[in-house]
């Protein structure tokens, strides 16, 4: 489940960041040219460049944690040669804290520790399953794949309607998917749908209100 959450995150965000990034460049551009090349152009290009970079960041931070569960698991079979009594008695005392009596956690922590006492300190203590740590290349593959389909909603909606409707075209539809992507992340985190949706789609709204009025003041200097 960890292991499945870690992915089902990086894809969520890079779906989210996908919307947002490539809809307010695209918005930007189309706010200061009628011509679909710049915007086709822009768009890939963003495209390309956020998924790489979605991808490099998701694997660089995973790496990192992984590095750090690495250390500690390291740390803990050092402690478990060393001071077996100690890391015995500390396993009781963490279960007599959860509510356990004194003889009743005594007895979890000898069963636990002589079925695995490594996998039973790391999980009590730590939060870690040594079996099972984070993986950097699942959460770069489904973050820059999320980025990727992400990215190319707002690039069609912008390209296909006609010249005075692609702007609120793209608009609706991002709304839209960001209210997707809200309510998603929101089950994930098992946190409040409506506050989550209202909160990434009132962002992604302001990212397009701001790139679109760049691109207008743009255009217009520029014309």
């Amino acid at each position: 489940m960890a292991a499945r959450l870690n992915w089902l995150r990086a894809g969520v965000l890079g779906a989210n960041d996908g919307i947002v990034s490539t809809a307010g460049l695209v918005i930007g551009v189309a706010a200061a040219t009628t011509d679909r090349g710049p915007v086709l152009t822009a768009g890939l290009a963003g495209l390309a460049a956020g998924a790489m970079s979605m991808a490099v960041g998701e694997y660089v931070s995973v790496s990192t944690q992984r590095d750090s569960e690495r250390a500690l698991i390291a740390k803990e079979i050092r402690e478990l040669r060393d001071e077996p009594d100690a890391e015995l008695a500390e396993l009781t005392g963490i279960y007599e804290s959860k509510g356990l009596s004194p003889a009743l956690a005594r007895q979890v922590a000898v069963e636990l520790t002589a079925h695995d006492a490594l996998a039973a300190h790391a999980e009590v203590e730590l939060g870690i399953d040594p079996e099972n740590l984070t993986n950097p290349w699942h959460a770069a593959w489904a973050s820059m794949v999320a980025f990727t389909v992400g990215a190319l909603l707002p690039l069609v909606a912008i390209l296909l309607p006609p010249l005075g409707w692609r702007v609120p075209v793209t608009v609706v539809a991002v709304v839209l998917a960001l209210a997707g992507t809200g309510l998603v992340s929101a089950r994930l985190g098992d946190a409040d749908a409506r506050r989550a949706t209202v909160r990434v789609v009132l962002g992604g709204l302001l990212a397009m209100a701001v790139t679109f009025a760049i691109g207008s003041l743009v255009g217009t200097q520029v014309g």
